[in-house]
């Protein structure tokens, strides 16, 4: 079921003012965002991985959005299965120029087994139809949508394209046990106590160890972090605690 981020076994200190609908594919558990200004507002939807779009019409409708965008943290299977459907044939997808490509059949790039696999899971051949209106991002840009300024931070190494976005704004009943004055939504870069692999297609470990020491070790402790999988954290948690951060400075 949809659910709000937030950091496991920490006390309420901070409410933010920003609607944020997490929730989990039906397949990796790759989490899927929404976040608007609020109720009955424009929104934004982050990475509509696989089997996400009944519990998405759920959440659109319970809170009376509509979708102004929908943003991928970069271009494989599992982060971009749905966005041809919940983009219809207005929405647009916005998605880094060094991973455009995917969209054009991010099926041929996974494996004849996570084919398969979607297959049994749904009873039907899995299929691919490219978006038809894709918007290409670039590092630092801002994209103002669904009145929210939105940073994108291209971080490569999980992929070509991966980037992270950013706002300085905060989850409604967000839980932390710090101050917090931002949000990153971290794709597949960034996961609480570890990092997105580098041995997928599109993967490079120098990459994302540059990726790691340049972009996302200069973040500032009071980020809240969204990440594709798995629960959400902080800088300061992720720079004392995950093994993948240490000795990069920063």
């Amino acid at each position: 079921m949809a659910r709000s981020p937030e950091c496991p076994t920490a006390p309420i200190d901070r409410v933010g003012n920003v609607l944020t609908i997490a929730f989990p594919a039906a397949a990796f558990a790759t989490n899927c965002y929404v976040i608007a200004p609020g109720e009955g507002e424009e929104c934004v939807i982050v990475d509509p991985g696989i089997g996400i779009e009944e519990t998405l019409r759920e959440v659109l409708t319970e809170h009376r959005l509509k979708p102004a965008a929908v943003l991928l943290t970069h271009g494989h299977v599992d982060h971009v299965y749905s966005v041809t459907p919940v983009c219809g044939g207005d929405t647009a997808a916005y998605i880094h120029s060094d991973d455009r490509y995917r969209l054009t059949d991010p099926l041929g790039s996974a494996s004849p087994g996570i084919v398969g696999m979607l297959e049994q899971q749904f009873g039907t051949k899995a299929t691919w139809q490219e978006p038809s209106n894709v918007v290409e991002v670039t590092d630092r840009e801002t994209l103002t949508l669904a009145g929210l300024d939105l940073e994108v931070l291209h971080a490569p190494g999980h992929t070509e394209g991966s980037v992270m976005f950013g706002f300085d704004r905060l989850p409604d009943g967000v839980r932390a046990p710090e101050e917090l004055d931002r949000t990153m939504v971290t794709g597949d870069v960034l996961f609480a106590g570890s990092i997105g692999r580098t041995d997928l297609p599109g993967g490079d470990g120098d990459a994302m160890q540059r990726s790691l020491r340049d972009v996302v070790m200069p973040l500032e402790d009071s980020t809240l972090v969204l990440p594709g999988h798995g629960p959400a954290t902080t800088m300061r948690r992720e720079r004392g605690t995950n093994p993948y951060l240490q000795g990069l400075g920063a």
